[in-house]
């Protein structure tokens, strides 16, 4: 019985992990995180005196990203059916009825902007650009039909740390609009390298994917022009130090390499794969490289 009921509780754990898409998640919770953090950082204030702003802002975000992911899985039930890495969603399964997917992605939507009103209407204001360019604009929209929808999904997913920074500051630095460029020109080419690894799957499901409307070729082309794009970014973030600069330009050397690699490699699948462990490695150590730099104003 205690095995049965532990089996339960992992399987109900499990699908909520991918109800919530927690990893999509997790990586648009840090951005928020790191553009509160540094406009704590770039006007002075103390992060303690605003331990409560802080709790709002993250909860109140972490809410509506998840109500707009739960959304997506919800209207994407008939291509979730056709792709093999997303067959297993409860959605697909039946674990969760739909009428509760939808009801919970509401919820989780309201209940969010509710805590972010105690923020500024500012952050609200770029929380629900998010919001709806993710469900409207790509989910509902555009996926199933252009192209564009990888940069209309970028857009959506660019304005998380200037949900963080509006929360603390007015968006008239130049920090949280490079933090956004970063943001919009990485997740080109990081869904580039998915879309070409799970090639077929889109193809299958009928998805507008770059890979599966123009080809290989024309998709490594804008591949590496977007990669190109990021080189020149942490340069307008002198402010955060040469160690920074340096590092995000290494960082993004190494990424030019292997994507012009693209050209010859004789394994499509193999680069693509390669191409998105950096990618998500890539955005990981450059928003948490913002945050580490600047602890020592607060414990040197």
């Amino acid at each position: 019985m205690k095995t049965e009921v532990h089996l339960q509780k992992t399987s109900l754990i499990a699908d909520l992990k991918s109800l919530f898409k927690a990893g999509v998640l997790l990586a648009n919770v840090l951005p928020v995180f790191s553009g509160f953090w540094l406009a704590i950082y770039f006007t002075d204030a103390s992060f303690q005196e605003n331990v409560g702003l802080f709790l709002y802002t993250m909860v109140g975000s972490t809410l509506v990203m998840a109500g707009a992911l739960i959304i997506n899985n919800w209207y994407d039930v008939d291509i979730d059916t056709v792709m093999d890495r997303t067959k297993k969603r409860p959605t697909v399964t039946g674990h969760f009825s739909m009428k509760f997917v939808l009801a919970l992605g509401i919820i989780c939507t309201v209940l969010g902007f509710v805590s972010l009103f105690f923020t500024t209407y500012e952050a609200v204001f770029f929380t629900f650009v998010g919001w709806f360019t993710y469900v409207i604009l790509y989910t509902m929209w555009s996926k199933r039909r252009f192209t564009i929808n990888t940069v209309i999904g970028s857009v959506s997913g660019a304005v998380s740390p200037l949900m963080g920074w509006a929360a603390v500051a007015p968006i008239n630095h130049t920090v949280p609009i490079v933090l956004f460029l970063i943001l919009f020109v990485f997740q080109m080419p990081h869904t580039y390298a998915i879309a070409i690894r799970k090639y077929d799957e889109y193809k299958a499901a009928n998805v507008a994917m770059l890979p599966v409307v123009r080809g290989l070729v024309v998709t490594k082309k804008h591949f590496l022009f977007w990669v190109i794009c990021l080189f020149p970014l942490p340069f307008f973030l002198g402010e955060l130090g040469m160690a920074f600069v340096i590092l995000a330009t290494v960082l993004n050397i190494g990424w030019i390499i292997l994507s012009i690699k693209g050209f010859s490699v004789k394994d499509d699948i193999k680069w693509a794969r390669w191409n998105f462990l950096y990618s998500v490695n890539y955005i990981l150590i450059i928003f948490l490289l913002m945050v580490i730099v600047t602890l020592p104003k607060y414990f040197g």
